[in-house]
């Protein structure tokens, strides 16, 4: 029996395979109701006061801001082969997400990162995942969608480059920049 063929036929059905499981969910159905939102304007964020910056603020005045007190933490990390928030950083998201709804000119740019282990499309993929979930997260706590972009860097940006389960964890992490930084 002749191989092609058969490489063929095998070959489309995984095309069909990944294709079908690659289903989008827009259209057809009844739209589903979002969860309720906390208003987050008089919420408590450990003490910590975000500063609104006027419009009468140049952008220097607003980085000025973000470079003070908790809003000087940029970083959240992530466990390994996982996008999920921990709750060691939600006060600290919170206050950025506070400090772009008091401030709505100004935009973040979410930078996902991850560790050198797993091919580099896979490190792509996880780290884009990472920059979603906290972009998710940042707009749930009422910043517009518009002020926040999250792009993946993969494993291109480590902070540490020894194999080291220290080191890997250093570079497992989201990267928050604000206007003017990127």
């Amino acid at each position: 029996m002749d191989k092609k063929p058969m490489i063929m036929l095998i070959a489309a059905l995984s095309a069909a395979l990944l294709i079908a499981g690659c289903e989008t969910t827009s259209g057809g159905g009844a739209e589903q109701a979002g969860a309720p939102v906390e208003d987050i304007s008089t919420k408590n964020t450990g003490g910590t006061e975000v500063k609104r910056v006027t419009p009468d603020d140049n952008l220097n005045g607003a980085l000025t801001a973000v470079k003070q007190g908790v809003l000087a933490q940029r970083s959240v990390f992530f466990d390994y082969d996982s996008y999920v928030i921990k709750d060691e950083f939600k006060s600290l998201v919170e206050a950025h997400a506070k400090f772009l709804v008091a401030n709505p000119k100004i935009k973040m740019l979410i930078q996902g990162n991850a560790d050198d282990r797993g091919s580099r499309e896979y490190n792509l993929a996880l780290g884009q995942k990472r920059a979603e979930a906290l972009k998710k997260m940042i707009t749930l706590l009422g910043a517009r969608e518009e002020q926040v972009e999250s792009v993946s860097l993969g494993k291109e940006k480590p902070r540490c480059s020894e194999s080291t389960e220290d080191c890997w964890a250093q570079n497992r992490r989201d990267d928050m920049l604000y206007s003017g930084e990127f």
